[in-house]
């Protein structure tokens, strides 16, 4: 039934979208059979597939640094008041930094690399993970604690049947949180700095006025995003929920 909803609601919006393509300009609002036909030419020439490959690498190398550094850091803060209140501060900064002003800054200081654009994702990212698992830390079952000291449980030991299966749902969390606001801030490094890519390839045409292009290009990445979620994060997320 969930499928049939939402295949459903798709079916209205493109109805919506093609009965209001009708009054408007060509230019301004092309019909979904303009966009799907400019998707299928780009990627019979190679540019769609090529630049989305690029893109899908960038995120997936981004989210992947800040989710490794993220989930440490918002360990030892959940874990340490010590760290929560020398980092808390620094963290907010970041966090409340928008993503424009860090990208710029990493471009000014890195140069136009591939480097400053991982690096400016990461950054953007990694502050929103580690609040939501410094949250997770911070809510650790003191019942299971006081398990694992009478049984003398080892660093490893405790790590793998205390922190981490009580962790899991939070980082589940932090990754769907940050796979939807990582590939938006590759975009934005793309437009500004990169000579490839969905973003890159964006700015290009909206320099055209090629509407058409701008919403085909849109629409594939988002598509593949939402089936990444939809088939990957979505069914992880059930997974480590499963014992409730």
């Amino acid at each position: 039934m969930a499928l049939v909803a939402r295949l459903a609601s798709l079916a209205v919006l493109l109805a919506l979208w093609q009965g209001i393509s009708v009054y408007a300009d060509v230019r301004t609002l092309p019909a979904p059979s303009a966009v799907l036909a400019f998707v299928l030419r780009e990627a019979e020439s190679g540019a769609l597939l090529f630049n989305v490959a690029v893109t899908l690498a960038r995120v997936a190398v981004s989210f992947v640094i800040a989710m490794s550094l993220g989930v440490l850091l918002g360990i030892a803060l959940g874990r340490s008041r010590l760290a929560d209140r020398l980092l808390d501060t620094p963290l907010l900064v970041v966090l409340n930094t928008p993503a424009l002003v860090v990208t710029v800054l990493a471009y000014v200081w890195l140069g136009l690399t591939e480097t400053a654009a991982i690096v400016a994702v990461a950054i953007n990212k990694l502050p929103n993970i580690a609040v939501i698992m410094r949250e997770g830390a911070r809510g650790l079952d003191p019942g299971l604690e006081e398990m694992a000291r009478t049984y003398r449980f080892d660093r490893r030991t405790w790590v793998a049947h205390v922190l981490l299966p009580q962790l899991q749902p939070f980082m589940v969390a932090a990754a769907r949180s940050g796979i939807s606001l990582a590939w938006k801030i590759v975009l934005v490094v793309e437009l500004l700095g990169r000579p490839n890519g969905v973003g890159f390839a964006i700015n290009y045409y909206f320099t055209l006025f090629d509407v058409t292009a701008v919403i085909g290009y849109s629409l594939v990445f988002m598509s593949v995003m939402l089936a990444f979620d939809a088939l990957i994060l979505q069914p992880l997320d059930a997974h480590v929920r499963r014992w409730r």
